[in-house]
């Protein structure tokens, strides 16, 4: 009962999302307030409805409700309870109830705390972000309902993907959707301003808070999901460039550059545009990740789906929104007049530059990321397009980026002076290049990569510190003190921007400097790997809830005394007939140990990977750091307060003219 309940909780929402997209944006247009006014109780009671519907279909995978053929499927009644609830959301069209029910919950959040937008913007915001909602609701009704029944119910379900079956994919999908799908709200904003002809500070001031929660959610689903690749899939790294990987990587550069574009609106009121512009690529880019993620058109280990018939809707969503956007941007663009006038040495020059290296690299990314397809849709050739092409292509828009950051973040507004900014620079520039020859003269010229990123690295990590430090004014005893007192917004940007230095320095030191080693591993025979003495002590048989495995125990030595105790291992899950590696990881500030182990060999010996990976924690460091930068400047009264002060009323509460 409670299943049927859900599937008709999903069924009702779907009927408010059609009235919600509908009466608001008429009501809106005629200057209605009554009409106007439905949006908002139709926002919440969309998302109370969705968070039922989901909340049935969870309670039908804790519950192992076999009556569902989606539980069939994706679970089993001997699978740990995490991943009983994880498996909700860890197949396609329960991930895609998530997605509507984040989608709703922005909506709803938008009628919450939107009282200070003027009355026919917060409507039609509420009225497009409405119309996504009933394209996807159509889709999950239509192609990839969770609640279709089986006929004779199954003594028991056929397990989740082993892959997923792993905390780190248990949380990634939720934050990577809550970044997604949040980009949804910036571009309901977006086209609720072409629709009425008008974007100002006023306007960048309410997007922007939208814009940077979503790319904190997107930086930390992307965070956890490299994780999960660097331990689970067992082959040493965090970044494959894989087409899904991508899928996610694109929205987050667009959402960095619309953060940064929407600061020039709300200062300077230029680049209006533009900005608009950005709203609706990042979350086109969303769309498109969404495809394909679950059209099949593209071959990854994460993807969820693959079925033509439901990439084609897809794509018809992409198509109606992206493309219906755009055409209403190219017959609203000459509305969107700057005011702003800049010179070329200014903040606002900086960050146009800043947006258009996000924004060709993302292109870049896309372009690497679809050229298989393309060539062989159109020329009928299969091509491979791998890491050497976006690390080739990629790279340059980076260094580039670190390069001008520090300078263009302290350059003033309007109009500025390069050398007066570079003066307490220097001596961070003259930092950083003396790290970095110390890290080739250390490392005997090995790799320029190594170095290289510790000369970015410094840069942007001091330049971010010195920023802040600058903010405090001159001299004084109580400098440390007005240190403290710094708006959080500017702390928050440079937390950000450090965390971005200590990412680059991590990758670049960690390609350049990593160690491998592959052998066939003997019981009880030392082997060297670097500065570690290492012998596979013992290979056993063991059983988990739902799987078998080998598991070795490798014990690692320096100069002779032990350091730790590794127990890689290989997975057998027996319902799903599939073998997972678990790498076993020594986990040190400074490096990883990280150990796998392979297939029995004729000989007895044991296949065995092991890698000495330095400064990898400091990647997943970085990216976490950049979310608290931008948690930081959410938390800042200036993104709280809305600029209910700039807008005028009519007794009628429709905003004069």
């Amino acid at each position: 009962m409670i299943t049927e309940l859900g599937h008709f909780a999903l069924v009702l929402a779907f009927l408010v999302a059609i009235v919600q997209a509908v009466v608001p944006l008429i009501g809106a247009a005629r200057r209605w307030p009554g009409w106007m006014a439905v949006a908002e109780p139709a926002a919440t009671a969309q998302f109370l409805l969705t968070a039922a519907s989901f909340g049935a279909l969870t309670w039908a995978f804790v519950t192992s409700d076999f009556s569902l053929q989606l539980v069939v499927l994706n679970s089993h009644s001997a699978k740990p309870m995490l991943y009983k609830i994880s498996g909700t959301w860890g197949n396609h069209e329960g991930s895609m109830l998530l997605w509507v029910l984040i989608l709703t919950l922005f909506g709803a959040m938008a009628a919450w705390f939107g009282g200070n937008l003027p009355p026919t913007l917060r409507a039609r915001v509420l009225a497009v972000q409405s119309a996504i909602a009933v394209a996807f609701f159509a889709f999950i009704l239509f192609t990839s309902n969770p609640f279709l029944r089986m006929a004779v119910p199954p003594f028991d379900g056929q397990d989740l993907n082993p892959l997923l079956q792993d905390p780190g994919l248990a949380f990634h999908p939720p934050f990577l959707y809550l970044g997604y799908v949040g980009l949804s709200m910036s571009f309901s904003f977006a086209v609720a301003a072409l629709i009425e002809g008008r974007v100002d500070a006023a306007w960048a001031r309410w997007v922007r808070p939208w814009t940077l929660a979503a790319w904190v959610f997107l930086t930390i689903g992307i965070a956890l999901g490299s994780w999960w690749a660097y331990y689970e899939l067992g082959w040493g790294g965090f970044w494959f460039w894989d087409p899904v990987e991508n899928a996610s990587f694109m929205p987050w550069l667009f959402a960095a550059a619309l953060l940064h574009s929407a600061i020039v609106v709300e200062k300077r009121e230029a680049l209006k545009s533009w900005t608009i512009l950005l709203a609706i690529l990042a979350f086109g880019f969303s769309l498109i990740g969404t495809f394909i993620v679950r059209s099949g058109i593209i071959t990854s280990v994460h993807a969820f789906a693959n079925d033509p018939e439901r990439g084609i809707f897809i794509l018809m969503i992409l198509a109606a929104f992206t493309g219906g956007a755009l055409t209403l941007f190219a017959v609203r663009a000459q509305a969107m007049e700057a005011k702003g006038v800049f010179g070329m040495v200014s903040r606002e020059s900086a960050l146009v530059v800043n947006n258009i290296l996000l924004a060709v690299s993302a292109l870049v990314v896309f372009v690497g990321t679809v050229w298989p397809v393309v060539a062989e849709m159109a020329f009928d050739r299969k091509l491979s397009v791998g890491p050497p092409f976006f690390d080739t292509a990629f790279t340059p828009f980076v260094i580039v980026m670190a390069v001008i950051l520090p300078v263009g973040a302290m350059l003033p507004w309007k109009r500025g002076n390069l050398r007066r900014t570079m003066q307490p620079l220097w001596p961070v520039l003259g930092l950083s290049v003396a790290l970095g020859g110390l890290a080739y003269a250390v490392t005997t010229g090995e790799s320029a990569v190594g170095p290289m990123g510790v000369v970015l690295g410094v840069w942007v990590f001091a330049g971010a510190l010195i920023d802040l430090w600058r903010r405090t004014g001159r001299g004084g005893i109580d400098r440390l003190g007005r240190l403290m007192r710094v708006a959080r917004a500017d702390w928050g940007k440079a937390v950000a921007h450090a965390g971005l230095g200590i990412t680059i320095f991590a990758i670049c030191g960690l390609v350049a400097w990593q160690k491998e080693d592959i052998r066939v591993a003997y019981p009880g025979e030392p082997f060297t790997v670097g500065r570690y003495d290492m012998i596979l002590h013992d290979v056993t048989s063991q059983r988990g809830p739902n799987y078998a495995s080998i598991v070795g125990e490798v014990h690692v030595f320096v100069k002779g005394r032990e350091l730790t105790r590794l127990y890689p291992e290989k997975r057998n899950y027996t319902v799903a007939r599939m073998p997972t590696t678990e790498a076993a990881i020594d986990y040190r500030v400074l490096r990883d140990l990280y150990v796998v182990i392979g297939d029995r060999q004729a000989d007895g010996g044991w296949t065995m990977r092991t890698y000495i990976k330095p400064f990898a924690n400091w990647i997943w460091a970085g990216c976490l750091i950049m979310a608290l930068g931008g948690v930081l400047s959410l938390s800042d009264r200036r993104f709280r307060v809305a600029a209910g002060a700039r807008k005028a009323r009519t007794a009628g509460g429709v905003p004069a003219e």
